[in-house]
C-alpha cells in the first residue's frame, strides 16, 4: 500500500508507549524528522538574522524555507504572505488589532457560534471597542453551519466576516467558499480558522476564497508555532499594525514581534516535508507531493473516522452531540448521561486511551449545543491513528456505559 499506516508510525517516538493518541485536535506527536530538524539547529548553531557571518545566514534560510514550506501547504501564492507567530490566538489578536483600526459605529463583524473563541473573541471585544456591532451565526442542532446562516448576515455595513473552515470540536466543515464570496461582494475581510481544517484537508486558499488563513503547526506535526497566511501579499501591503520604531518595515516581517523562533521554524519546514511524504507513491515538487499524500490521508482517516462514528452511534450508553451529515475531520464530541466528562477521560486513560474533555474553547459551541462549559469528551484522529486505536476506545466506552 501506498498509504502505510504502520510504516508512518514508527516514525513516531511517542506512538511506542502503546496508548492510543486520540487527542489529535489537541495537538498532534511529532515524527523524528521533525525532532532531528529541531535539534539539528541548535546543534549547528544559529543566530540572529541581519549578521555577516554563517549563523545569521542560516537562520535566514531558514525563515525563507519556513515560509515557503507553508506557502505550499495551503496554496499560497507566494512565502511572502505568511506571517509567524507562537499561536493563532495571539496572531488573531494581532490582526484584529490592525483590522480593526477602522471600524466605526454602525459597522459590522460577523461571527459564529461553531467556531474555537480565538476567532470570535478577539473580534467581538474589538467591535465594542469601536462601537460596531456583533452579527453571530448560530448552529442547527446536528452541529452544522448552513452558509445561508452566514451570508444573511452580510450587509453593506459588514466590515469583517469570522469562520471556521473546521469545527475543533464537532469536525464540521461548513461551506467557507459561499461564504467568503459573498463577504468579497460586499468588500468585507473575511479571516477563516483553518487550525483544525488545515490538518485533515488538502487546502488550497484561492479555493476557499479566504482573505487570511489560519494554521497551527502543532496541529499537523510540527511544532508549536502558528502562522496566518495571506490570499496574497497585497492584503498584507494595506495593512500597519503598531511596532518598534527600528523593526523592519516590510511584508511580512512587521507583522512579526521580535526575534523568530528559527529552530521551531526548522521544525516546520520538516513537518511539511513529513506530510508531503505520507503517500510512498507520491512523486514531483513539493507542492505535487502534498497534493497526493493529503488525499491519501483524508482517505485513511474519513475510512476510520466512519468506523468511529458508527460505534458510538451503536453505543447505547453514549451521547454524541453534533453529528453533521455532511463533509466534516475525524473528531467526535460525546458525553456518558451519569459520567462528568472528566472522570469519562480518566476512565479511558486508564485504559491507555488519551481523549480531550471540557469546552475545548468553543465556547459558544458547547452552549449552544446545551452541555455548558463543563463540555464533553472529544475524541480526535490524526493521519497517524490507526483502527486498532479506534477499536480500543470503543470497547473502553462499551465496558464504561454497560458497567
Amino acid at each position: 500500500m501506498a498509504y502505510d499506516v504502520e510504516k508512518i508510525r514508527a516514525q513516531y517516538p511517542a506512538l511506542a508507549d502503546g496508548r492510543a493518541w486520540l487527542d489529535g485536535a489537541a495537538g498532534t506527536q511529532v515524527p523524528q524528522s521533525v525532532i532531528d530538524a529541531v535539534s539539528d539547529a541548535y546543534r549547528v548553531g544559529v543566530s540572529n538574522v541581519g549578521g555577516p557571518y554563517e549563523s545569521s545566514r542560516r537562520a535566514s534560510g531558514i525563515v525563507a524555507e519556513a515560509r515557503s514550506a507553508v506557502a505550499d501547504l495551503v496554496g499560497a501564492p507566494d512565502p511572502s504572505c505568511v506571517v509567524f507567530g507562537p499561536s493563532m490566538t495571539a496572531l488573531t489578536y494581532r490582526f484584529a488589532a490592525v483590522l480593526a483600526a477602522g471600524w466605526r459605529p454602525g459597522d459590522e463583524v460577523v461571527v459564529t457560534r461553531l467556531d474555537h473563541d480565538a476567532n470570535v473573541r478577539p473580534w467581538v471585544q474589538l467591535a465594542r471597542k469601536a462601537g460596531a456591532s456583533v452579527r453571530t451565526a448560530e448552529v442547527d442542532p446536528t452541529g452544522e453551519l448552513p452558509a445561508e446562516r452566514v451570508t444573511e448576515l452580510i450587509g453593506d455595513r459588514t466590515k469583517l466576516v469570522a469562520v471556521t473552515a473546521a469545527s475543533n470540536l464537532l469536525g464540521t466543515i461548513p461551506d467557507v467558499r459561499t461564504i467568503t464570496d459573498r463577504a468579497r461582494q460586499v468588500g468585507a475581510v473575511s479571516y477563516v480558522d483553518g487550525v483544525q481544517h488545515c490538518p485533515h484537508v488538502p487546502v488550497r486558499i484561492a479555493e476557499l476564497g479566504a482573505d487570511f488563513y489560519a494554521t497551527s503547526a502543532y496541529k499537523w506535526a510540527g511544532p508549536h508555532l502558528a502562522a496566518v497566511v495571506a490570499s496574497d501579499p497585497w492584503s498584507l501591503e494595506t495593512l500597519h499594525p503598531d511596532k518598534l520604531a527600528p523593526s523592519p518595515d516590510t511584508v511580512p516581517d512587521r507583522f512579526e514581534l521580535g526575534t523568530n523562533p528559527f529552530a521551531s521554524m526548522a521544525g516546520v519546514v520538516a513537518a511539511v516535508e513529513h506530510l508531503a511524504g505520507l503517500d510512498s507513491d507520491a512523486d514531483g515538487t513539493r507542492a505535487d507531493r502534498l497534493a497526493v499524500s493529503r488525499r491519501a490521508a483524508r482517505d485513511h482517516e474519513d475510512r476510520l473516522a466512519r468506523t468511529l462514528f458508527d460505534g458510538l452511534a451503536a453505543l447505547d450508553g453514549v451521547v454524541r452531540h453534533g453529528a453533521p451529515q455532511g463533509p466534516c475531520t475525524p473528531t467526535a464530541f460525546f458525553t456518558v448521561p451519569g459520567t462528568e466528562p472528566a472522570a469519562v477521560a480518566e476512565f479511558l486513560a486508564a485504559r491507555g486511551l488519551n481523549v480531550s474533555h471540557g469546552h475545548s474553547y468553543a465556547w459558544e459551541l458547547v452552549h449552544a449545543l446545551g452541555v455548558g462549559s463543563t463540555g464533553g469528551v472529544r475524541a480526535s484522529l490524526s493521519h497517524y491513528t490507526g483502527e486498532s486505536d479506534v477499536r480500543r476506545l470503543l470497547d473502553a466506552l462499551g465496558d464504561l456505559s454497560t458497567g
